[in-house]
């Protein structure tokens, strides 16, 4: 009993979710800098005192919505493949799961990713995509490609997580052309082209 995983009230949820509709709202008609508490309140039918049993401030509500787009992704992705030798489909699964996930909630990313760029949701999510890239590296030791190639870890961690985060963007600004399991596949067969590798090398990855 006493490790049961406590669950948040769904009246909390609730209230936090028409906040996020709202702010998303509002991004479209004006700029980031421009918005207040007032403008929020009243987008998301709730009251100001409502807004501050939960948040701060505007400052604090970013913050609070960054740690909850990362717990998502985090959820999403699960913990990073450790096994020297990589179950290649199941990667692709993963990172498909994830852009499924971006799609779902596509209006959200769109606007803080690719259209106002709000630096914090940004910053944590390269912050966590290097982290868990840094964990799947450092986790297959020499048997990585990163150290068979001799590419030095750190260039080759900024390198992927920018490309990643990159790609999406815009991806989101173009209104999603790609469905995300082939936007996936694509990602594995760029990441996988080999770095000029020998064909019967291709098969290792980060």
């Amino acid at each position: 009993m006493g490790n049961k995983k406590k669950q948040t009230d769904p009246r909390i949820l609730r209230t936090r979710q028409l906040l996020k509709d709202a702010f998303v709202q509002l991004l479209q008609e004006m700029d980031l800098e421009k918005l207040t508490v007032n403008w929020l309140t009243e987008a998301a039918t709730i009251n100001r005192v409502t807004f501050y049993l939960h948040y701060q401030d505007i400052s604090d509500m970013l913050d609070k919505m960054a740690d909850e787009m990362i717990l998502e992704i985090s959820s999403v992705l699960g913990e990073p493949e450790t096994d020297e030798h990589p179950d290649h489909e199941e990667n692709i699964k993963v990172l498909e799961r994830f852009l499924e996930h971006i799609s779902q909630n596509g209006k959200f990313y769109k606007t803080v990713l690719a259209t106002r760029r709000i630096p914090i949701f940004k910053e944590r999510i390269l912050t966590f995509f290097t982290d868990w890239l840094v964990t799947r590296i450092e986790s297959r030791g020499e048997a990585s490609f990163v150290q068979k190639a001799g590419i030095q870890q750190e260039i080759f961690i900024w390198y992927d997580a920018a490309a990643i985060i990159g790609t999406i963007e815009s991806w989101l600004r173009n209104d999603m052309p790609y469905t995300p399991a082939f936007l996936a596949r694509q990602f594995y067969l760029i990441h996988t082209r080999g770095f000029d590798q020998p064909k019967d090398e291709r098969r290792e990855t980060t």
